[in-house]
């Protein structure tokens, strides 16, 4: 559901009740991105908003997403309301898809539509007292703190990335995880962490699971980029079904297709809640339904009809999986590209974690200073952690972008 706001100023003398309000800040990401469009440079670089780009540097419709649009057409689409707890086709394909079709028969799953974060804390909220911890690991993406603060919980950030080995702080993690008071939440990026991109083995995942479920901890996925990672949703979907299938642990997961459909403005999501026991499962989906209700009456439906298009139909969904290595591929190109162009151009100090870490971010490492001065001087934008979207690479500008960064560390050495 989508709602603008709009103030203005009125010429009436008598005191407001709005005087003790603060200021609050532009989210640094969409003031960034405003920077950059009002930007008149031509070899400006957008490497700030997460977001696919194709060879040329346009946004890109998937040919999947192009043919479910279609389809949907044909069929004659209409604007009305889907229920509270959104489209039943959508939800039953996402299911499927995230857990896997053997998965489905021996858990109980609770459905519900977009706001996947935020619905997730709302039913956390109201289901242990007093509310537990939230673990975040840090960094993180910037909203994690928000949405949960913002409903009363306690969040606690814990080290997940080393800043000298450029690498995931796997002893960190599992400290933390030892150390958590039992019943609390933690945060898990599925796969692609952002904004790192370093994620746990295969092996690591497992400890992690065996942790949690040592010490009675919730698992409570963001799963932004399932297949958009590595190509491979199966793969990328791996820790999910760890938690829920092999360790039969109860688990909260968020999804969107934001990403791995290019779907970013429709706002489609799903929140799925893996519990124990059927009783469980009936009592919770009547609490999502009726917290659904209170915050967005019901989900969006376009996007959750394309989504459900898409994963419906086989000849769709084997186009998508196809679309996902399509964009996958080419972020892995320019990921070695910009490795391979920093070294050429002698840019100082190592750069081999560009190449070990994965998905749509590239965290690079610069001091604010050399992020500031790449935006001034050579009009190429990022993140102030300089986090970068590869996605924002090309063939057209990852030589500058590579000489650029070169540039400022050479002149600040």
């Amino acid at each position: 559901m989508t709602t603008l706001t709009t103030t203005v100023s009125t010429p009436w003398t008598e005191e407001t009740r709005f005087n003790k309000t603060r200021f609050i800040p532009p989210d640094a990401i969409f003031a960034l991105t405003a920077e950059y469009l009002q930007d008149p440079f031509p070899r400006k670089v957008n490497l700030g908003q997460g977001t696919y780009r194709d060879g040329e540097g346009n946004p890109w419709v998937l040919p999947s997403v192009n043919r479910a649009r279609e389809t949907l057409s044909a069929q004659g689409l209409n604007h009305e309301y889907l229920p509270i707890l959104g489209l039943q086709a959508f939800r039953e394909a996402t299911a499927k898809v995230v857990l896997g079709s053997e998965l489905l028969p021996s858990r109980r799953l609770s459905l519900s539509g977009t706001g996947a974060l935020h619905l997730a804390g709302l039913l956390l909220r109201v289901c242990q007292s007093p509310l537990p911890k939230i673990y975040i690991p840090e960094p993180t993406w910037s909203n994690h703190h928000q949405v949960f603060s913002s409903l009363g919980f306690s969040c606690e950030s814990f080290k997940y990335y080393d800043h000298e080995t450029r690498d995931l702080d796997i002893e960190s993690y599992y400290s933390t995880l030892r150390n958590a008071e039992p019943k609390s939440i933690v945060i898990l990026h599925a796969c692609a962490h952002n904004p790192t991109g370093c994620d746990p083995t295969k092996e690591q995942w497992r400890e992690i699971a065996q942790l949690m479920k040592a010490r009675q901890l919730f698992p409570l996925f963001d799963a932004a980029y399932l297949g958009f990672n590595s190509g491979n949703y199966d793969e990328d979907a791996f820790a999910i079904r760890l938690f829920v299938g092999e360790m039969k642990m109860e688990a909260g997961i968020c999804i969107s297709f934001a990403k791995n459909m290019g779907l970013y403005g429709e706002r489609v999501g799903c929140f799925m809640l893996a519990t124990d026991t059927k009783e469980a499962a009936v009592n919770t989906q009547s609490m999502l339904e009726m917290l659904q209700r209170s915050e967005v009456s019901n989900p969006p439906a376009f996007g959750a009809k394309i989504a459900s298009q898409v994963m419906g139909m086989k000849d769709l969904k084997e186009m998508w999986f196809a679309d996902m290595v399509t964009m996958s591929s080419r972020i892995r190109s320019m990921r070695k590209a910009l490795y391979e162009h920093l070294i050429s151009f002698g840019a100082p100090g190592s750069w081999d974690h560009l190449i070990r870490q994965s998905g749509m971010f590239g965290f690079l490492g610069l001091s604010p200073e050399i992020v500031l001065k790449l935006k001034d001087d050579y009009h190429v934008y990022m993140a102030g952690n300089s986090r970068i979207s590869i996605a924002g690479l090309n063939p057209g500008n990852v030589e500058y972008v590579a000489r650029s960064i070169t540039q400022c560390l050479k002149d600040s050495s």
